[in-house]
């Protein structure tokens, strides 16, 4: 008797293998398996379309972006997406997004700092290290969180360096070795946003700049430090939009994969 195929629920990649496997040991129909692919890469609630396909594609489950979102919204995605089993990881969320998504998913964990809210399966191995995160300033700390706790929840150990801006040059300088053996450097920083043009004259590694709205009125909410990034003299480092230490993260997380694990190119 033939196995009844995975019902048309979210994927994950280790779903799809199994249910492969299940076609090639004839445990599954091709019509069955047919069945549960068709509604596999969205979950339609009304006023969000759920992508459960992300994860095979990228690697990574869908992110949820919590501003905008009432609570309720927000809530019904996080329970959705936990009931996966894979990671979640929500941005930009407040107090009330927190306390509506707790009652329906009492795993989930909200940091205020960081302003994510998350939640994580169980670990069979140490998160993976290779990403060294640098800020400029205290006032930095909410994108350069947001940031940190996205790579940890994609499951990578950044090396946290932080309040080592150029207003104090000697700060940085002391933590060289540990730039210079990274793979991937995050550098968050707002004012004037020099700290990415002299981390990336420090290392032969990608850098990945994030300006920050930190400064007083010229800076115009972080686009001096954006422009000042952007136009940066020393070679390998690329911009995020202000304030994204969210797509920083992802971004580092990306490279990081493909270094560690190889990609398509070996």
């Amino acid at each position: 008797m033939k196995k009844q195929a995975p019902a048309a629920t979210p994927f994950s990649a280790t779903d799809l293998r199994t249910l492969l496997e299940g076609v090639a040991a004839g445990a599954v129909s091709i019509a069955e398996a047919a069945r549960a692919l068709q509604a596999m890469p969205a979950e339609e609630l009304g006023f969000a379309s759920l992508d459960h396909h992300r994860a095979m594609r990228k690697g990574f489950p869908e992110v949820v972006f919590c501003q905008g979102k009432t609570p309720a919204q927000v809530a019904e995605i996080v329970s959705r997406m936990a009931k996966t089993g894979q990671p979640v990881l929500g941005t930009r969320a407040n107090e009330a997004h927190y306390r509506a998504a707790k009652k329906k998913t009492p795993a989930v964990v909200f940091d205020a700092l960081a302003r994510t809210l998350t939640i994580e399966p169980r670990r069979s191995t140490p998160r993976t290290k290779g990403i060294v995160l640098v800020s400029a300033g205290t006032a930095d700390l909410p994108v350069a969180e947001e940031a940190a706790r996205t790579l940890e929840v994609l499951g990578f150990e950044p090396d946290r360096i932080y309040d080592v801006g150029v207003a104090g040059l000697h700060r940085l300088v002391k933590h060289t070795r540990a730039i210079q053996a990274a793979n991937v450097v995050i550098v968050v920083a707002g004012m004037e946003g020099a700290l990415a043009s002299v981390v990336g004259g420090l290392t032969a590694a990608p850098v990945v700049a994030v300006p920050t709205s930190v400064g007083y009125g010229t800076s115009f909410g972080g686009l001096t430090a954006l422009f000042a990034m952007l136009n940066s003299c020393a070679p390998g480092v690329a911009v995020v939009n202000i304030d994204n230490g969210f797509g920083a993260a992802y971004l580092a997380a990306s490279i990081n994969r493909r270094i560690r694990e190889g990609g398509p190119c070996d």
